[in-house]
């Protein structure tokens, strides 16, 4: 697995994403926002967490008018994977890859914290490590991870088993508990909570490992 991770100014969660593809066995590209092209060969984009542009405006609605972000839009046209990861996830519903917005907490205060998250299918590339119903721990650090969307597309993502993890204490006020969803292939993931936070032991916690491996195996078996 060739994996590209996406670096815009204010990203701080880049090579953790990095570390965590390479410990699944993926090698590795980092690719600056400004670039217009993705290296050749590449099977995943992972744009990580961090505050993409200062979070000017709204969150990673600057970073998804970067000329990178073309080239991520194509590459998911084509029918590529990409992963979002919290703010992330926030340039993929900017970009019009993934439904909803994220909008202020309701709290209106930052979270950090690990929390617990229900996988809510095993049905993708990136969950299938897991069982349908496994409750894992995974961290979360946001301030704008509080999920909307309308009913209608709520009821859409649920009945074609796209929420592909949920709060089971929800920290933020997200709709229907959702912590991340799935596009309509199942090959685009938008997640608020980091992964790539407890994919190593000496971080406290290992329950992100599978995600990565998940995904991985994916292209092994290909």
């Amino acid at each position: 697995m060739h994996a590209a991770v996406v670096v815009f100014p204010g990203s701080n969660c880049d090579r953790d994403l990095a570390v965590a593809f390479e410990a699944a066995g993926a090698k590795v590209s980092m690719v600056w926002h400004k670039d217009t092209e993705m290296p050749a060969g590449v099977d995943v984009i992972g744009i990580p967490g961090g505050f993409s542009f200062g979070d000017y405006l709204r969150c990673g609605a600057i970073a998804a008018n970067s000329p990178i972000c073309r080239s991520v839009i194509a590459h998911a046209d084509r029918g590529g994977y990409v992963l979002g990861i919290c703010n992330g996830f926030q340039v993929l519903t900017e970009t019009g890859l993934l439904p909803g917005v994220l909008l202020r907490n309701a709290g209106l205060k930052y979270i950090c914290r690990t929390v617990g998250l229900t996988v809510e299918t095993s049905a993708s590339p990136y969950t299938q490590g897991y069982n349908a119903g496994d409750v894992i721990d995974i961290p979360i650090a946001h301030h704008d991870g509080n999920y909307f969307a309308d009913d209608e597309t709520i009821e859409r993502l649920k009945a074609e088993d796209r929420i592909a993890f949920s709060y089971t204490d929800n920290p933020n006020g997200a709709k229907a508990d959702i912590a991340g969803i799935l596009s309509e292939n199942r090959r685009v993931l938008g997640m608020m909570p980091h992964p790539e936070r407890a994919a190593d032991s000496v971080h406290g916690g290992t329950d992100g490992q599978a995600l990565f491996r998940a995904l991985a195996g994916s292209f092994a078996m290909a």
